[in-house]
């Protein structure tokens, strides 16, 4: 059987494998020394026709050449696998080069990146115990560990997710079920929703991720079922807003508060909304309170920033990304809920997966777990880098972007041609290039990012801040590589502007 066919797992599928690896890493090496920087050079066009040339399919061989025209024995039966991972390798954006600071993209450590290959070979699936017995143990205690770390008292519960996203939708689904469901004393997960009951809100911060609303929209309330609380400077929510949305909500009989969600760590900046004022102002008018800590999350790995997420532990329910601040090759995402018995709507019985007798002997499912049925065991390398680095180790990860952020803000703000928009909560930043005529501020910003990506010299983050009309564009640096020199960050600034400046002489 040649390498390319041969099983991964298995007694004997370690040697295949160790033979595809090292095509890879050596693919991967020659793919970034291509590249030269963080991301190819040239246009989208460009470089889609260099994919697209790469997978049209080759003439038809005798089996033992790569397309090449090398003899696949030479590379062990992966030639191809060779050739395609090093285009992969150089059409990517490598978040592992400091130049690579535009989102929320981790270069993976790593441990992770090795465990993930693991559960890559051995394939398990945790929709039930007899496809994974060791990886359902293993969720199961990281759930209980994770839970602990936020806060939650004994009796809560879990799922490692895709991320955010699922999480969101997650947490609303459980917030509708629960709320509506007591509200209306029926199963809302079986019935569904009233066509003449009160319009169910939900109330999150203006600048909150956009998979609030979508998660709205998916479980039948609608996008306009979500109210858009005022923000400060920093996107924060603003207490005072919320408790006057919520009590205006709830003056009118024709609307019921199901949830409020707060951000912790919002995308652009960082910002944490005011989690112990939304915890007591949701519990005042019977909502479930949700915290999407996808980012900020992290920051209970580090004693110097824990405290900026104080009241987490508060929530009814919450998501974790460890894609994010805890390195992790995606996806790795945790939702978890302060009490297992508000996760009854999501209970399933599927006779070929866990039916109840199996359950009652010990071969314990997931199944009821999560909203997914075939689900990739993404918490072995969480829990691989727990026990590698510990608390301790990637809390200091997390300092070092905090430190980095802060430092990229002194920069900014020592630039004379750059403007800061507020001082880094985690380890994001907003900002802008002052061009000489203000009224072009928006134009330039937006061209010179994109100039940056044409030349392969940096991926620099854009977004617009909350509002109507111009001057709203801003440009973003996250900063997530602890490995990252504040020299780096300066240079990668001063790149920016002097992208500013070409861009203002070719208007």
């Amino acid at each position: 059987m040649s390498g390319g066919a041969a099983p991964a797992g298995g007694v004997t599928g370690g040697a295949a494998l160790e033979r595809a690896v090292r095509a890879v890493l050596g693919a991967l090496a020659g793919g970034a020394a291509r590249r030269a920087g963080p991301i190819p050079a040239g246009s989208p066009g460009e470089l889609a026709a260099q994919v697209a040339a790469a997978l049209t399919p080759a003439p038809a061989l005798d089996g033992r050449h790569g397309r090449t025209g090398e003899r696949d024995d030479d590379l062990g039966g992966f030639a191809e696998l060779g050739r395609l991972a090093g285009l992969l390798a150089y059409g990517s954006a490598d978040p592992a080069d400091p130049a690579c600071a535009a989102h929320l993209h981790c270069p993976p450590l790593a441990v992770a990146v090795a465990a993930d290959l693991a559960v890559s070979a051995l394939n398990p699936s945790l929709d039930s115990w007899d496809q994974a017995p060791a990886a359902t143990e293993m969720e199961k205690l990281l759930v209980t560990e994770l839970a602990e770390l936020a806060g939650y008292p004994a009796g809560a519960a879990g799922v490692v997710t895709s991320g955010g996203t699922e999480s969101n939708l997650m947490g609303l689904m459980l917030a509708r079920d629960h709320v509506l469901g007591a509200a209306t004393g029926l199963p809302i997960q079986l019935s569904g929703l009233s066509a003449t009951g009160p319009r169910p809100r939900i109330f999150a911060s203006a600048a909150a991720h956009f998979s609030v609303r979508r998660a709205a929209a998916l479980l039948g309330l609608g996008e306009d079922a979500v109210v858009r609380v005022p923000v400060d400077r920093e996107l924060r929510m603003l207490p005072d807003g919320l408790a006057a949305a919520l009590r205006d909500s709830s003056a009118r009989r024709s609307e019921r508060p199901i949830a409020v969600v707060a951000t912790a760590g919002a995308t652009d900046t960082g910002a944490i909304d005011p989690l112990e004022t939304c915890a007591r102002l949701a519990a005042e008018h019977g909502a479930w309170l949700h915290v999407d800590a996808a980012y900020g999350g992290g920051a209970l790995l580090s004693d110097r920033l824990a405290p900026l997420v104080a009241g987490i532990e508060l929530a009814d329910s919450l998501s974790l990304d460890w894609h994010k601040l805890g390195w992790q090759p995606a996806a790795a995402g945790v939702f978890l809920v302060r009490r297992a018995e508000t996760y009854q709507s999501l209970a399933r019985r599927a006779a070929y997966l866990n039916p109840e007798d199996d359950e009652e002997a010990g071969y314990t499912s997931l199944l009821g777990r999560s909203l997914r049925t075939t689900r990739r065991a993404d918490a072995f390398k969480i829990a691989v880098t727990l026990r590698t680095l510990g608390r301790d180790g990637l809390g200091r990860l997390v300092d070092a972007c905090h430190d980095l952020a802060r430092e990229a803000a002194a920069a900014v703000r020592a630039h004379p041609r750059l403007e800061l928009h507020a001082d880094p909560v985690l380890t994001a930043l907003l900002f802008r290039y002052l061009p000489a005529d203000p009224a072009r501020a928006d134009q330039v910003n937006a061209r010179l990012r994109r100039r940056l990506l044409r030349e392969g010299r940096a991926v620099v983050g854009r977004t617009e801040l909350p509002g109507e009309g111009p001057g709203r564009i801003r440009l973003k640096l996250t900063l997530l590589n602890p490995y990252t020199t504040g020299e780096e960050v300066e240079r990668l600034l001063h790149a920016v502007a002097a992208a500013g400046r070409a861009e203002e002489e070719a208007l």
